[in-house]
């Protein structure tokens, strides 16, 4: 398409029970675009939003905490097959939550106690040689411990009861166990074991240190932990297994309805009816309506309004959101004007033109057939079909495809691969020979030596040919685009109008005219001189026919001043804008040079004892240099002669790029 696809406000209001499967629909097909006035403000706090988005949010903090307990991955939008929670959605929530945190505190206790035990057993370690009684330790350490029967039904509410402050060990399979608790501890225990009917044991009389039974006996309950503490650990493999798909699908459901829900906080709305209003594609209107009519049993009332119909757009307030819909090729290269800006609603689409230039310029600078197959296979790779840990690039796989082609045709004229020469001799002999009669080894030689000068100069001018079309597209891009947009006085008298593109033309003609022999004639003065008057009378003379007065505006000298810079500006512009494509031949030298470089130098080394091992290096790492560095020169190079010398004549000012409402930010193309 020549221009942005043509967009339609649509309105409509829908019952409040239909609304969350209505914004379901929108965000999935990402085909609206919401009013700023119907959705208020982005930064609305969530503090004023409703208890369903608190309780949303509240669901997505415990999967997120559960799932970083289980070491699981959740997704940071939903994904294409999600859909909105409902009952049963919630109930397998609570559910797989609610069997993680069990095993979580199972843990959580099992540490605990762990921690306790090696303390414990640290401290009765430390005392166990020690040369005094054991009934004396209780006045001569921080660690109390007793000794003696408690009733197996009791030994659980004991531990209950004291929780941290102590640890309890079972003697053995029977009544007997060790209790141990810290100074600080000590009231508490002996005041539980009483209560419990505790009998302590009698440690026989001038034993010294901490009997060797207690210290086996925590031992023996710390190795039980840590077996505990393993079966645990394989438990949590378990349940990532069992559970981190469910985790990972509910989170991606709870996202959205985290989106709808706050849309919704920001939607125009009754107690019975939301009202929704937006841009839409006019080509896609009608199945929108037709889906939502199913949706909503027809419970919708719909309202649509050309631009021109809109008070916003009328009064310059809004600016209609542009959409390009284009083929794979041209869609590549969105990006690059999107990156300048968008072009404003009902001017000309300059991406058909970027993408043709783009592709042409590339190839010319970086000619290699076998740089540019890596090229091409780079552009696969990032594709829809490659290598999935490059999805990230996969905006870059239709360019990268179209300049490895143009590379590599360019390389065919060239002769290059790999910066070899001589690879292709054969063939282009034989083609060259059956067409022309007069058989060459390359068709285009761009080194500089004896005899290929002139050749040189003429691959130069070609391609300050190529600048003059693409800034004369430019500037027929921009008359057409002033006109469509009723600014005469830029479309006719600018110097990016029919007066500075007659100009343009008229001084590319002597030009021409001159270098094929002929000379300059009285009559080319006329020809100059006169698309350079209407640009310096062009305010006087468009204030006259529009009848505006006063004639000058700001006064003569005001007048004057401007109209003088303006024809220095203009002459010098189209000077400059057209030399500057020297730089696309000047890189296109450089790139030949180099491969020479890489060339020679492993040809010389070659001669070594082992110099083919050091001649393969040589061509493989010259290779990726070129690709990689000169690669991304020239990608920049090109950019800057699309911005600079093509944007610059029409892009004097930028739309508003269509972003519809979806749940997903990335969109697979």
């Amino acid at each position: 398409m020549i221009r942005p696809r043509k967009m339609k406000q649509i309105e409509f209001t829908v019952l409040s029970r239909d609304v969350n499967q209505v914004i379901e629909y929108l965000g999935r097909r990402g085909i609206m675009q919401f009013s700023d006035e119907t959705i208020g403000s982005e930064n609305a706090s969530a503090v004023n939003f409703g208890g369903t988005y608190r309780s949303i949010q509240q669901y997505l903090e415990r999967m997120k905490d559960q799932a970083d307990y289980l070491q699981v991955t959740l997704p940071a939008e939903p994904e294409e097959d999600s859909r909105l929670p409902d009952a049963e959605s919630e109930k397998i929530l609570l559910q797989v939550t609610d069997d993680i945190t069990e095993l979580r505190n199972r843990e959580i206790a099992e540490k605990q106690e762990q921690r306790k035990i090696e303390d414990t057993l640290s401290e009765a370690k430390a005392f166990s040689n020690l040369n005094a009684p054991f009934t004396e330790l209780d006045q001569l350490s921080y660690l109390t411990l007793r000794v003696g029967r408690l009733d197996p039904s009791h030994q659980t509410e004991l531990k209950k009861n004291l929780a941290d402050r102590a640890v309890i060990i079972p003697l053995g399979n029977g009544d007997k166990i060790l209790a141990a608790a810290s100074r600080k501890g000590r009231f508490a225990l002996d005041s539980e074991l009483k209560k419990l009917s505790f009998i302590p044991m009698t440690i026989p009389e001038g034993y010294k240190g901490v009997p060797e039974e207690l210290i086996s006996g925590l031992e023996e309950k710390l190795l039980s932990i840590k077996t505990d503490l393993d079966n645990i650990d394989k438990e949590k493999i378990s349940f990532k297994g069992k559970y981190g798909p469910p985790l990972q699908k509910l989170t991606a459901s709870y996202l959205m309805a985290s989106t709808v829900e706050a849309l919704k906080n920001r939607l125009q709305s009754t107690q019975s009816t939301y009202a929704l209003s937006g841009w839409v594609p006019a080509d896609a209107v009608d199945e929108m309506v037709s889906d939502l009519g199913k949706i909503t049993s027809d419970s919708i009332a719909v309202k649509s309004f050309e631009p021109d119909e809109v008070e916003t757009i009328k009064d310059g307030s809004e600016k209609v959101p542009v959409s390009l819909k284009h083929g794979k090729f041209i869609r590549g290269f969105e990006k690059v004007v999107f990156s300048y800006g968008a072009p404003l609603y009902g001017t000309i689409d300059p991406t058909p033109f970027v993408a043709v230039f783009f592709t042409i310029l590339f190839g010319i600078m970086f000619g290699d057939l076998g740089q540019g197959a890596v090229l091409l296979l780079l552009g696969f790779l990032t594709g829809k079909r490659g290598i999935k840990k490059l999805a990230s690039f996969r905006h870059f796989s239709m360019p990268l495809i179209a300049v490895g082609i143009s590379s590599m045709v360019m390389g065919l004229l060239t002769g290059e691969v790999f910066t070899y020469e001589n690879v292709l001799e054969v063939p282009t002999r034989f083609i060259t020979g059956l067409l022309t009669g007069h058989p060459v080894d390359h068709i285009l030689h761009l080194m500089p030596e004896a005899g290929s000068i002139d050749k040189l100069f003429y691959f130069f001018g070609f391609t300050i040919a190529v600048g003059m079309i693409l800034n004369s597209i430019g500037l027929l891009i921009n008359i057409v685009n002033q006109a469509s947009l009723k600014r005469y006085e830029a479309a006719f008298f600018s110097k990016t109008g029919a007066a500075g593109l007659f100009f343009f033309w008229y001084a590319i003609f002597i030009a021409v005219r001159i270098i094929l022999g002929g000379k300059f004639v009285n009559y080319d003065l006329i020809g100059l001189l006169f698309p350079v008057f209407l640009i310096f009378f062009g305010p006087i003379i468009w204030r006259i026919i529009a009848g505006k007065r006063p004639v000058l505006e700001h006064g003569f000298m005001v007048f004057f001043m401007e109209g003088f810079v303006e024809i220095l500006e203009t002459i010098s512009s189209y000077i400059s804008n057209t030399v500057s494509f020297l730089r696309v031949g000047a890189f296109a030298l450089s790139h030949a040079v180099l491969s020479f470089i890489v060339f020679t130098l492993s040809g010389m080394v070659s001669r070594a004892p082992v110099g083919p091992v050091f001649s393969l290096i040589i061509v493989i790492f010259g290779n990726a240099i070129i690709i990689v560095l000169e690669g991304m020169i020239v990608a920049i190079q090109v950019v800057r002669l699309q911005y600079y010398e093509f944007f610059s004549k029409f892009f004097t000012e930028t739309g508003v790029e269509y972003m519809p409402f979806r749940f997903r930010k990335e969109v697979k193309s």
